[in-house]
């Protein structure tokens, strides 16, 4: 799933990380493409694609929080690139609309992310789309809910109440799916505006890493959602995935899977394992964030896709 979002609690939820690959045409430029696409590497996107708060923290402005450690940079160590042929402009809170426009971040002003494309870009990364559809509010609001629910004993560890999803769902509209859908929009218009400025690159967009548990169980104080507002979340993570993914194969982009992967690595999984940090981070990084274990989760699931 702004600048960070955050409440009483302190829950923060700046969504985004998708990696975009122009599409690759199906006559003879297609091999050439794959050929070039090391580099010069353009990365965009929002705040699990910057990683805030992983040291070293790089870059300008500050207030994009833009890691060293983050999977661009990775990817591009990886790909043995120069620092000329390397751009990340990805920033946290980064919305779709801030592709285009300038960015304030409390901290400074990042110019507009696709500002950064040229003619001469071979690939091309994109982590976008959780700050559109409001996954950090809807994470503050049904971490707030859940810890009303337990302080008054209403719910249990293995209820299945899930008070949020009502929040979300009244009236028999979900609200969440239409987001979806209108961010799917925006987005088509964002991937036809990459490939018009950089028509040689190969442009990827990379999915979300799973933020909860398979199962809709309780997460503890790590994390006090209710565990049926759990399962809500996670399918509506799963829904705005299956989004990008679409939408990225219909502009002729690559989708790169980050979910299944991370998959039992949740903010709910042991500190040793996790990819995502709960409200109480164990290891450097933002409340609902990608820790340094899962940026390279998602560099490795990248680099997979470049390969193949």
């Amino acid at each position: 799933m702004g600048p960070l979002a955050r409440t009483g609690i302190g829950v923060a939820l700046a969504c985004g990380v998708l990696v975009t690959a122009v599409s690759i045409g199906q006559n003879s430029d297609s091999h050439d493409k794959k050929e070039t696409s090391k580099g010069p590497y353009v990365a965009l996107g929002d705040s699990y694609t910057s990683g805030p708060k992983i040291p070293p923290q790089t870059g300008r402005p500050a207030g994009c929080d833009r890691s060293g450690r983050n999977y661009p940079a990775l990817v591009a160590k990886e790909l043995s690139l120069k620092t000329a042929d390397f751009h990340d402009v990805s920033c946290s809170g980064a919305t779709i609309s801030e592709l285009t426009t300038p960015q304030s971040t409390g901290n400074g002003t990042n110019p507009a992310q696709l500002s950064a494309l040229h003619s001469t870009t071979r690939l091309v990364t994109l982590g976008i789309g959780g700050n559109d559809i409001g996954f950090s509010s809807m994470i503050t609001k049904c971490v707030t809910t859940g810890a009303l629910f337990k302080l008054a004993d209403r719910i249990t560890d293995v209820t299945d109440k899930a008070p949020c999803k009502e929040k979300y769902t009244s009236g028999g509209t979900d609200e969440v799916a239409q987001k979806i859908r209108a961010t799917g929009d925006r987005l088509s218009r964002a991937l036809t505006e990459i490939e018009r400025r950089a028509p040689e690159a190969r442009v990827y967009v990379v999915g979300y890493p799973s933020i909860l548990p398979a199962k809709g169980t309780d997460c503890g104080r790590d994390l006090p959602i209710a565990a049926g507002d759990v399962t809500f979340l996670r399918q509506k993570q799963q829904e705005l995935n299956t989004m990008l993914g679409e939408r990225a194969r219909a502009a002729g982009a690559t989708y790169v899977d980050t979910f299944t992967p991370s998959t039992g690595h949740d903010a709910c999984s042991p500190a040793a394992t996790r990819w995502i940090e709960p409200l109480n981070p164990s290891s450097p990084a933002a409340v609902v964030h990608p820790n340094e274990h899962g940026e390279r989760g998602m560099a490795t699931a990248v680099l997979r896709s470049l390969s193949s």
